[in-house]
């Protein structure tokens, strides 16, 4: 049974999404997009198209009707929209009075928990690729369910 608390928090789970793989993706260098660490390795552009068909396989679950998605080859900054209009049908849906077609457990172990996953890939990526994030004591950010476009507050608290 599915609890108004297990969507809040599925909600805010997102909406962390949001902030930090939206800070693992915002002002790359046109170069990060195709950046390979090794031959076999995906780049930042095949993980961030692999975490929208996540997010899309995610509500197509939480609507009961699960499917994995054709993969979307986008440019780099369309990757980027995707992510945020995924995360966006996601939360949509998840503050909507709609049932969820899985547990919440189920939703957050699988597609939500993979994203994350992956949005630090990117992050890593970034120091790879000579173009590091700053690091930030993600406990003091200002993360609100809701807030899943690709406008974010600032940071808090960055680290040197």
């Amino acid at each position: 049974m599915t609890t108004d608390a297990d969507r809040a928090f599925l909600r805010h789970t997102l909406a962390t999404l949001a902030y930090r793989g939206g800070k693992a993706v915002r002002g790359a260098p046109p170069s990060f997009a195709s950046f390979r660490a090794a031959p076999a390795s995906r780049t930042p552009a095949e993980i961030l198209a692999h975490i929208g068909d996540l997010l899309d396989w995610g509500l197509s679950i939480a609507r009961g009707a699960q499917r994995w998605p054709d993969p979307a080859e986008l440019p780099w900054e369309q990757q980027v929209a995707r992510f945020h209009a995924a995360l966006a049908a996601f939360d949509a849906y998840l503050v909507s009075d709609a049932p969820l077609g899985a547990p919440a457990e189920k939703l957050f172990q699988g597609p939500v928990a993979d994203a994350l996953w992956h949005a630090g890939q990117i992050a890593l990526l970034r120091r790879m690729a000579g173009a590091p994030i700053r690091g930030e004591n993600y406990f003091v950010a200002d993360i609100a369910a809701g807030r899943v476009g690709a406008e974010q507050s600032p940071p808090r608290r960055e680290f040197d």
